[in-house]
């Protein structure tokens, strides 16, 4: 039962009570400060006033991004569902139209995109970096906006959540056409 998909309804219940416990203990969700607590932990605070910060109110942090990391682990090596994620026929059209192949019960990355190869490693360190950094220059990353910052009302959140949707929309229909068409 854990290995197989679950209703998208239980996912978003759970996360609904994980920021309402969060915003009662007073603590916003999001992952992307933990690039600050990180730098903070190698010294980076000792030159870059941004990174001085105290470290005892983010330790809770720290565990909730360890956590991430090793549940994460735990489901790709021993969760994994032996069937391939059901997506329409029109998508794998296309992505075959790409040269980009489905992967058919081999996990749910195309080996074209995620490999060990230098096409592979480029795009992912290209994307890791402006995922990093678009996440630092909008004051969070998707989730911390678009789960806590809309659920709080807040107007700033809005506007960046709208940003994300406009550079997905660019992303799928003007930039990936561009690199793999």
């Amino acid at each position: 039962m854990i290995s197989q998909p679950w209703h998208w309804a239980f996912s978003g219940a759970m996360i609904a009570v994980i920021v309402f416990l969060m915003t009662w203990m007073g603590r916003s969700f999001g992952m992307s400060t933990i690039f600050r607590d990180a730098c903070t932990l190698i010294g980076a605070g000792k030159k870059i006033p941004f990174f001085d910060i105290d470290m005892k109110d983010e330790r809770w942090r720290m565990a909730f991004a360890l956590g991430v990391i090793t549940g994460g682990f735990i489901a790709a090596n021993f969760l994994q569902s032996p069937e391939a994620v059901h997506i329409s026929g029109q998508t794998i059209k296309h992505l075959n139209d790409w040269g980009i192949s489905y992967p058919q019960g081999q996990g749910f990355l195309p080996q074209e995109i995620f490999s060990f190869s230098p096409r592979g490693i480029i795009i992912a360190l290209t994307g890791g970096f402006l995922v990093g950094f678009g996440a630092r220059y909008g004051g969070g990353c998707t989730s911390g906006h678009a789960i806590t910052g809309l659920s709080h009302l807040q107007l700033p959140s809005l506007i960046t959540v709208i940003g994300f949707f406009i550079g997905g929309l660019t992303m799928t229909w003007v930039i990936m056409p561009l690199i793999f068409g």
